[in-house]
């Protein structure tokens, strides 16, 4: 790897890739190489042992253990960068449940926070989004369809895709902000928001950052087409969550979501197949002409008093599930589920 041009770390597990790592030559070889020419890039999971300290994200958000902080392999310390790097920062699959700043939510990583000395921040990258730091130039441009957050603990700056960071505030970013005082510099497009800002954003936003948030919205569209008898839609629903599975399919820190959403389209599909055995279309509609004029004998046989005959149609709707009322303006009927 030490005569590689270009080295790429992804998704997995960050302890478990610390654990490997550790006691190897690997974070000496990677800094030698932004040193000396190269391209690193890590991602996901990876991206998070770049920091000075990083989040056990598996133990913590699924097996339940106290929030704690890890060694990182402080690659960006030789870029002058303190900070512990947070992927997948606006996740939103829990809809409900707060799993942003990679499934912490602001409680737990707060909690992070108090755990790491205090002249290291968060870097937090969003999903579908990264941070490519250019040692030449001196700065870091954003990229992808989120942003990039700044947090000094409460304290956020958000740089959004397209916007050029100077390398100087990502290695000093307290000192920067603090003699910038409220100003924001006029080559960076950034604002500044706070935890509960933050908070009030999430509630707010109806953005499908996951495959599981995706899956849920289109079983809930095909269920409403279903109910209003709505075939086109309810094949566009399936067609979509078909798309939205092989799109997301690259993405291996998931979980559990492409099994969950191939068990919502099967079951799409299932339910297509009863609707095409019984038709899409309203069953009170298909046999409201029968009812109607059979009502209309009822009505006459009912007038002329041959409660004989009205007696016969009335099994006959019994027979076939069809429950007939007499109401004070006439009949209504319905069929019974």
């Amino acid at each position: 790897m030490d005569k590689a041009a270009y080295v790429f770390a992804g998704p997995g597990s960050p302890t478990y890739a610390l654990r490997q790592w550790k006691g190897t030559p690997l974070s000496d070889i990677i800094c030698s190489k932004l040193r000396d020419g190269g391209i690193v890039t890590f991602a996901s999971a990876a991206a998070v042992t770049l920091g000075k300290y990083a989040v056990p994200v598996y133990e913590i958000y699924k097996v339940g253990q106290d929030v704690h902080r890890l060694e990182g392999l402080n690659v960006l310390g030789s870029m002058g960068i303190n900070a512990v790097v947070i992927p997948h920062y606006d996740n939103a699959e829990g809809q409900n449940h707060d799993t942003r700043f990679c499934y912490l939510g602001e409680t737990r990583l707060q909690m992070f926070e108090d755990l790491i000395d205090a002249d290291t921040y968060v870097l937090g990258i969003d999903e579908h989004t990264g941070l490519v730091i250019d040692l030449d130039e001196q700065n870091a441009t954003v990229v992808g369809n989120g942003g990039v957050t700044i947090r000094l603990r409460s304290n956020s700056q958000i740089f959004p895709s397209g916007t050029q960071i100077p390398l100087s505030l990502l290695q000093d970013p307290q000192s920067h902000a603090t003699s910038q005082g409220s100003r924001q510099p006029s080559h960076v497009a950034a604002h500044s928001t706070t935890a509960t800002n933050e908070k009030n954003a999430e509630q707010n936003t109806n953005i499908a950052s996951s495959l599981r948030s995706i899956t849920n919205s289109l079983k809930t569209a095909f269920d409403t087409a279903i109910q209003q008898r709505d075939a086109v839609t309810a094949l566009r629903c399936c067609l979509d969550l078909e798309q939205a599975i092989h799109d997301w399919s690259r993405d291996t820190l998931q979980g559990d979501d492409a099994d969950h959403a191939r068990a919502v389209l099967r079951l799409m599909i299932s339910q297509l197949g009863d609707a095409a055995q019984t038709g899409v279309q309203d069953p009170r509609e298909v046999i409201s002409p029968l009812v109607q004029a059979l009502l209309t004998v009822r009505a006459t046989v009912r007038a002329e008093k041959r409660y004989d005959l009205s007696d016969v149609i009335r099994d006959l709707f019994a027979e076939q599930g069809i429950e007939v009322r007499d109401i004070p303006n006439g009949v209504e009927w319905d069929l019974h589920k």
